[in-house]
């Protein structure tokens, strides 16, 4: 697999993650960490259904024990704060400071060996990181002292996807068969603290599982499988910063779906943070061109 092939099996799961709010609110009242134990639990059975088919992809579960932490410290450590940081803080402000992480992931790969950091990444970084700022500018406002556990956790929830995101380049010996299992003790662990701090909603209509399922099978399943094909084999820094098109991808489904409306400021974000992707993808757009 060309380092380029991997990057584009990569950026699907940009386009997964933002379907993940409008099948959100699609579920209805589910507590937050039941569905990411339904929905992690779905992606994991899907992943081992595979299995059956490929029997030899059972040992990609026998991974030391450094893989065991990286992988399930960074999809439950993450989601875990992210979820604080919702309960506590003002969606809009949380959103802003977890949006960090495509930043990051793009500064943190100059820290791997053979990696080089080029202006033109750091510059598409900046234009996605002004587009999300744009987008979430118009919701954002004071924020009282209760809230600073939220916020806090938000920001270091950015921080740790993009350790996780980055240090999986670090792992690249192990094979993405491999997040089958950390899915699994994701969900293991969301469901145990569910049971310690949620009351159990079910959903209450078959669209509402049929988004859970979605959920499962796409933004909370497939998409953590491409996403570890692309930090280990593609351009990690492409990635970083093509990942600001996920708010603004929300945003737009979130718009046909009925749930928002459109505006300029959504407009000129768009603008901001396509042209980042684009800057910062320069180094492979040319090179299919040559």
């Amino acid at each position: 697999m060309t380092a380029r092939s991997a990057t584009l099996i990569g950026l699907t799961a940009i386009l997964m993650w933002s379907l993940l709010s409008v099948l959100t609110v699609a579920t209805g009242k589910i507590p937050a960490f039941q569905l990411a134990a339904m929905t992690f639990a779905i992606g994991a059975l899907v992943a081992f259904a595979s299995f059956l088919f490929r029997p030899s992809a059972f040992g990609a579960l026998k991974q030391p024990l450094v893989a065991w932490v990286v992988g399930v410290g960074g999809l439950f450590g993450y989601h875990a704060l992210y979820f604080l940081a919702l309960r506590f803080a003002p969606p809009a402000e949380a959103g802003l400071l977890n949006y960090l992480w495509p930043l990051l992931i793009v500064l943190f790969s100059s820290l791997l060996p053979g990696e080089r950091l080029a202006p033109h990444h750091i510059i598409g970084a900046l234009l996605g990181l002004a587009g999300t700022v744009l987008l979430f500018a118009g919701n954002t406002g004071s924020f009282a002292a209760g809230q600073i556990p939220g916020l806090a956790a938000a920001f270091v929830a950015a921080f740790v996807w993009a350790a996780y995101s980055v240090m999986s380049r670090k792992l690249k010996a192990v094979p993405t068969d491999a997040v089958a299992g950390f899915c699994l003790a994701t969900a293991l662990l969301a469901a145990l603290v569910h049971a310690m701090v949620e009351k159990t909603a079910w959903p209450e209509t078959i669209g509402q599982w049929l988004a859970v399922i979605a959920l499962g099978v796409g933004p909370v399943g497939a998409a953590f499988f491409v996403w570890d094909i692309g930090m280990k084999r593609g351009d990690i820094r492409v990635l970083g910063a093509a990942s600001y098109a996920t708010p603004l991808l929300s945003t737009l489904f979130l718009i046909l779906a009925g749930f928002a409306q459109p505006t300029a400021t959504i407009a000129i974000a768009a603008i901001l943070i396509a042209g980042g992707g684009l800057i910062a993808a320069k180094d492979m757009v040319l090179r299919k061109r040559l």
